[in-house]
C-alpha cells in the first residue's frame, strides 16, 4: 500500500517534469535560445504567496539560517530537473525487489 503512495507521488512529480520541461522547450523555439525556468520562478509564477509564506514558515518554525543555504540553491535549479530527480527518489523509495525464481514468499 505504501509503496503505490510512493509509485503514485513519483509519477505526479514525472507529469511535472514532462509538464515543465515541455513549457520550457516552447518558449525555447519561441525565443530561438535555450529557456530553463528555475524552480523558484516557476513557484513564484504559480502563487506567489505560498512562496512567501514558505520562506516565513521555514524561518519561523526550522529556523532563520535554512533557507538561504538549502532552500535557495534548490529554487535556482530548472524545474524539469528538480521534478525528476523528486520523481526518481520516490520510486526508488517505492521499489521492491524482485523475487528470484523458484523463491516463495
Amino acid at each position: 500500500m505504501l509503496r503505490t503512495l510512493f509509485h503514485m507521488v513519483a509519477v505526479v512529480f514525472l507529469l511535472a517534469a514532462v509538464a515543465s520541461g515541455t513549457v520550457d522547450s516552447i518558449l525555447s523555439v519561441a525565443s530561438s535560445s535555450v529557456v530553463m525556468t528555475s524552480l523558484g520562478n516557476a513557484w513564484l509564477g504559480l502563487d506567489p504567496e505560498s512562496l512567501t509564506l514558505a520562506e516565513f514558515n521555514a524561518d519561523s518554525y526550522i529556523g532563520v539560517d535554512m533557507w538561504r543555504p538549502y532552500v535557495a540553491p534548490v529554487l535556482a535549479q530548472p524545474a524539469f530537473a528538480v521534478f525528476l530527480v523528486l520523481s526518481l527518489v520516490f520510486w526508488i523509495i517505492g521499489y521492491r525487489k524482485p523475487a528470484e525464481l523458484g523463491a516463495l514468499r
